[in-house]
């Protein structure tokens, strides 16, 4: 692992493929304290600002942390890290600084996408523990099977960035990953003709989304490696073989013994490249006073 000063590196508990970031506070009280001269507002309304936090953050971490955050997203062998503090106080850190934290880390890489959902280049909402939404993404007692983001709009995208802003009352919930290369059956549904078809993608009215797009489920990278763009609940099969290899997928998927799992603590980051490392959740015991809210950025690489 690269050594950064002001920052602990290492290998996730978890699995060898995830990386663990722990942020040192004494560092991080001094991001807070260059950060807390911008209002967050104008952060949302000038997006030059963003770059100037992100710059002020690299230089704080001597210009390395940009490039030990790049490597690790553009590493096949890895794919996604961990990052918060080492320790973390919510009294301190709270809401708009983690927002701010977000932005600096998210634009190191690349240029968050808009998000329709929530009308800015971040997304922030909640869990509880009763839902009406039309997604699975606010059913905290419904699991969230392994899916990749942006499956159903134009842009790219390239990384995602999931952000715990806060959690209450919680059991359960356990973030979870699936690295392409470790799934058992991936050269089965790769090479299955039916996975280079175009399929019809779809959103809920909640996305904010008016339009479908078709693509396929695999395709490859630069070198020639399987790359995945998927998720349950919005393709819209047109054919019966489509329909069925759609289910199959999943339970392939759901029943892989290759899942990462591990609890994320509020404060602390999953950023992943979105071609080959899978995400998702799994159930809370419900509660009622559930409370989480979590930020979600997502984009593509600077070229």
């Amino acid at each position: 692992m690269k050594k950064v000063t002001g920052l602990k590196v290492n290998n996730h508990s978890s699995s060898q493929r995830l990386v663990d970031i722990k942020i040192e506070n004494d560092y991080l009280d001094k991001v807070k304290e260059q950060f807390d001269q911008f209002d967050l507002l104008d952060i949302e309304y000038k997006p030059f600002l963003r770059f100037h936090i992100t710059d002020i953050f690299n230089k704080i971490f001597n210009e390395k942390i940009q490039s030990l955050t790049k490597t690790i997203l553009l590493n096949r062998d890895q794919g996604a890290f961990v990052i918060g503090p080492e320790e973390m106080d919510q009294s301190k850190y709270d809401t708009d600084f983690l927002v701010k934290l977000s932005t600096a880390l998210t634009h190191l890489v690349g240029i968050p996408n808009f998000d329709a959902m929530y009308g800015k280049y971040y997304a922030r909402f909640e869990v509880k523990n009763t839902d009406n939404s039309d997604s699975y993404l606010r059913k905290a007692a419904k699991k969230l099977d392994l899916h990749t983001d942006g499956t159903y709009v134009k842009e790219k995208t390239d990384w995602l960035l999931m952000m715990k802003m806060k959690e209450e009352n919680s059991e359960g919930g356990e973030s979870t990953l699936l690295h392409l290369d470790d799934w058992e059956d991936c050269e089965k549904f790769f090479t299955d003709p039916i996975g280079k078809e175009n399929f019809v993608w779809g959103s809920p009215k909640s996305k904010n989304v008016d339009y479908k797009i078709e693509h396929p489920i695999f395709s490859t990278d630069q070198l020639g490696k399987p790359i995945i763009s998927y998720i349950d609940q919005f393709p819209e099969p047109q054919s019966l073989k489509q329909g069925l290899y759609l289910n199959s997928l999943s339970e392939s998927l759901e029943g892989s013994k290759k899942l990462i799992s591990f609890k994320l603590p509020p404060g602390y980051a999953i950023f992943s490249n979105n071609y080959f490392m899978l995400h998702g959740r799994k159930a809370f015991k419900p509660h009622p006073k559930l409370y989480r809210e979590l930020l979600r950025q997502r984009g593509i690489f600077y070229k």
